[in-house]
């Protein structure tokens, strides 16, 4: 998914110029973020994110993963640092002056980095997720591991961690799809372009963070869309795309994606990726 945890930390980002933020962050919101839906139901059931959750979502873009938290009853904070356009339309969803009745007056977003999530008023957080997937992007893991290490001091000892990263190659559809980004990006480029995720992706972040893993799970996200044209902006929000963007251009980009995308076109027209992601629970010492 989005690399919104970590772009700040990749030197592709020069593809934001070449591209409508505004719109971006809207097909994030409107057709893709809702994809991992069942990731977070799995997450929050496991740990029984309840009344007295007080948690820390890091990357937390347009703000879907910390509304279900906070519809469980759980004071919710979020950290966006990447994506002020994400980040307004989570205000939209989430703050008490919003539209939205189901906002929690305990809601805090944070425009920043991790640490400025801080509040000497408040106890410590209880639960932490990075709920952005690792494992497609060379050098996302290490942007990750940064924002843990300003993150899990904030929380109370013994708090879980969730990570979040794909699952294996042969089990996501939509790998063949995010190949195209590595075909078309410059091939001396390393952070920033597709590589397939690895078995020990989350376990060796959880590790160089300090952090001891108490279990993991996978869950089946398939990607589904109403038509090719969905699929391609849904795709191409994520950001996955932008090494490939920016070494080529924004058409080339669409329509190869919507080429790739024809062998998951059904017969009505939509188009169907099954996907498996997986997430690692660890603690904080």
């Amino acid at each position: 998914m989005t690399p919104t945890l970590v772009r700040q930390h990749l030197p592709h980002a020069g593809a934001a110029a070449r591209v409508d933020l505004c719109a971006r962050a809207r097909d994030w919101s409107e057709i893709q973020e809702r994809m991992l839906v069942p990731l977070y139901e799995a997450v929050y059931e496991r740990v029984e994110v309840g009344p007295g959750t007080r948690l820390l979502g890091l990357g937390c873009g347009s703000g879907l993963a910390l509304l279900m938290a906070a519809s469980r009853g759980a004071a919710v904070t979020g950290v966006e640092s990447c994506s002020p356009e994400r980040l307004a339309l989570a205000r939209r969803r989430l703050l008490p002056e919003s539209w939205d009745t189901r906002a929690r007056a305990g809601t805090r977003l944070v425009d920043g980095p991790p640490g400025d999530a801080a509040d000497p008023q408040a106890p410590a957080y209880t639960l932490v997720t990075a709920f952005e997937p690792i494992g497609c992007l060379a050098g996302d893991s290490e942007g990750l591991g940064e924002a843990l290490a300003a993150a899990t001091p904030l929380a109370e000892r013994g708090a879980p961690v969730v990570l979040a990263g794909w699952g294996p190659p042969e089990r996501c559809a939509t790998s063949s799809v995010l190949r195209v980004a590595t075909k078309l990006a410059d091939p001396l480029r390393t952070a920033g372009s597709w590589r397939p995720a690895l078995r020990d992706d989350l376990e060796e972040v959880a590790q160089r963070a300090g952090l001891r893993p108490d279990g993991s799970g996978r869950v089946a996200c398939p990607f589904g869309y109403a038509d090719v044209d969905s699929a391609v902006r849904g795709l191409l929000s994520t950001g996955l795309f932008d090494a490939a963007i920016t070494a080529t251009d924004q058409a080339q980009v669409d329509k190869e994606v919507a080429e790739a995308l024809h062998p998951h076109l059904r017969p009505d027209g939509t188009v169907w990726m099954p996907n498996v992601f997986r997430y690692l629970i660890a603690r904080v010492p």
